[in-house]
């Protein structure tokens, strides 16, 4: 009997039945005993175009039945590991965004009080920016892998400054990141003014665009942000709009010319070896996508996070 949670196999219980958590995980309060946890925030009050996030957390769980303990590729075996569950959703308010900003980082603070990697299923991609508030206190200002086909560092949407395009301004400006350690991939579509990505590149952020990323493994780019990381702490957010829409339709705000769904496993699969401390997955709009794929894939992604934190084991 294994020491760690393990999730409900197919074997025992048909996919279609058990828990609706994440990976058929166990549940629980709070994040004591654990070292890494699946955490929902079930929001879309900050989003501009199609609404639906706030109904994502559910159905990336309920897609993530069709996940196997083992990673077939890096050999990566996180539950025999670590100790993982899903400790819920965070109780947020649907009619106040502002108040969400508190009522995130005070959630995400008890969770880190145990030293436990939070792994968050969006949710629109305004959390990132309470998230990053506790991942601050805890571990000082972090290296960034954001994955994305929008730069999300408007200064104000409609005049307001908490709005799921203004995240990473707002953490830059908190000193939130370590801006010499971020790196943004897969922006692209139309834009404003054609400066609209250089303030990025002012605050000393990599940006690579969708288009350097056709036609290309991403496996000698992510050798390149492991060097640039180094050994400091990291935090991965993935919106899912970065994959081209044909592969990832569910989501608000899709852009043509996006990354493949190997190029995003790529990605994550390429942080093994960092320290990263934390991850997300925003803007899964069911609603937007019925045969759940979408989801899914969002789903996968997690867990692909979930493989590649410190102290998970590697079959030979």
């Amino acid at each position: 009997m294994s020491e760690f949670n393990q999730p409900l196999g197919g074997n025992d219980m048909p996919r279609f039945g058990g828990p609706a958590t994440m990976m058929r995980l166990p549940t629980q309060e709070g994040a004591e005993g654990l070292d890494a946890a699946f955490i929902g925030i079930p929001m879309d009050i900050g989003t501009s175009n199609r609404p639906g996030t706030r109904l994502g957390p559910r159905q990336i769980r309920d897609e993530s039945r069709m996940l196997r303990p083992y990673n077939m590729a890096t050999r990566a075996a996180p539950f025999d590991s670590l100790q993982v569950a899903d400790i819920g959703d965070v109780p947020i308010n649907t009619f106040n965004l502002p108040k969400n900003l508190d009522i995130i980082s005070g959630f995400y603070d008890r969770v880190l009080a145990h030293d436990c990697a939070p792994l968050t299923l969006g949710g629109d991609h305004t959390l990132t920016w309470p998230v990053l508030r506790a991942i601050a206190k805890k571990h000082g200002p972090v290296g960034l892998i954001h994955i994305d086909a929008h730069a999300d560092i408007n200064d104000t949407m409609f005049g307001e400054e908490v709005a799921h395009g203004c995240p990473f301004r707002r953490a830059q400006e908190e000193g939130l990141l370590d801006s010499q350690r971020v790196i943004q991939i897969g922006l692209r579509g139309t834009g404003y003014a054609a400066e609209d990505f250089d303030w990025c590149r002012e605050q000393g952020f990599r940006v690579v665009q969708a288009e350097e990323c056709w036609y290309r493994s991403l496996a000698p780019l992510m050798a390149e942000v492991r060097e640039q990381m180094g050994d400091g702490p990291v935090y991965i957010s993935f919106d899912i709009d970065a994959l081209d829409p044909s592969v990832a339709p569910g989501t608000g705000t899709v852009e043509m010319g996006g990354l493949t769904s190997q190029q995003g496993l790529e990605i994550v699969r390429g942080a093994a070896g960092l320290n990263v401390v934390g991850g997300d997955l925003v803007e899964v709009a069911p609603p937007y996508d019925p045969s759940g794929n979408t989801a899914l894939i969002g789903a996968t992604l997690l867990y692909e996070m979930l493989c590649v934190l410190p102290g998970v084991k590697r079959r030979d």
